[in-house]
């Protein structure tokens, strides 16, 4: 079982072109390694535990090769380390923000922090649930699931310009049937932040550990596990729906993928 098991990320891989010299150097040479996303998650629970400056210690790559070109996606535990705090604060009124980090912690987690404001995530991350505008990036083909080492699961993997392709008639559906709005907006800054990297990059949904509660709570309900998901066919039935003005359609689409989520979600408080 992974070190995070409620963790989903969704990735980009961007050819080793699109780094320093530095970090192109560094990174062709490092070996394929199965383990890279167990030694991740294990990073973020040890900087959790105990507080480093994030700028301080280097972090790794996972690494995708595509007909003997490579791609890596650079864990960047630094900058999401920095974001997560400043999401958090933004969440809870200031007067409050010191009983749950202390100045001092602050102080750790935000050292060199102004090095890596204007870097850019690779990998962005959800606990306990996969956003549904994450799975209309892909088409069903281009998913697999299995079982390794780590266990069961589920990957998606696309080039970035389809995945832009999709979410931008994505946003044009949205914007057709509701207008502006929180769903709008979100599926905005997705596209917002792929278009931030090179256009030859590859797009990857992976759903984690998610995949053992996901197929636990399949067959608890006496599905097939796993090979029963159909969470990117509800999406895009639901979009497909929207796009023809059939509320019918979308509703049924969105319902069978919201279903399907929340009972892996509610794993979070019987846990």
């Amino acid at each position: 079982m992974r070190p995070t098991p409620y963790v989903a990320s969704l990735r980009i891989y961007e050819p080793l072109s699109a780094f320093e010299p530095a970090d192109r150097l560094r990174w062709q040479s490092i070996e394929l390694n199965a383990a890279s996303f167990v030694l991740e998650e294990e990073l973020a629970l040890r900087r959790l535990v105990f507080p480093e400056p994030p700028s301080g210690r280097p972090d790794g790559v996972h690494i995708l090769e595509v007909d003997g070109e490579r791609y890596v996606s650079p864990w960047a535990t630094a900058t999401r380390c920095w974001a997560a705090l400043d999401n958090f604060k933004d969440s809870l009124p200031s007067t409050v923000v010191p009983f749950f980090v202390s100045p001092a912690i602050e102080d750790v987690i935000t050292a060199g922090v102004d090095l890596l404001e204007d870097k850019v995530p690779h990998i962005l991350t959800e606990t306990w649930v996969i956003p549904p505008r994450w799975f209309l990036l892909f088409e069903p083909q281009e998913r697999k699931r299995g079982e390794d080492a780590n266990g069961l699961f589920t990957v998606a993997r696309t080039t970035v310009a389809l995945a832009k392709e999709r979410a931008q008639s994505a946003h044009e559906t949205v914007v057709s049937a509701f207008g502006e709005g929180p769903v709008e907006q979100d599926l905005e800054n997705l596209l917002a932040w792929l278009e931030m990297f090179h256009p030859k990059s590859y797009v990857e949904l992976d759903y984690g550990g998610l995949a053992m509660y996901l197929d636990k709570s399949l067959r608890d309900n006496g599905e097939d596990g796993l090979s029963a998901d159909t969470s990117i066919e509800d999406v895009l039935h639901s979009l497909a729906g929207l796009a023809s003005a059939n509320g019918m359609i979308a509703g049924q689409g969105y319902e069978r993928l919201m279903s399907r989520w929340r009972q892996v979600q509610a794993r979070e408080s019987a846990n």
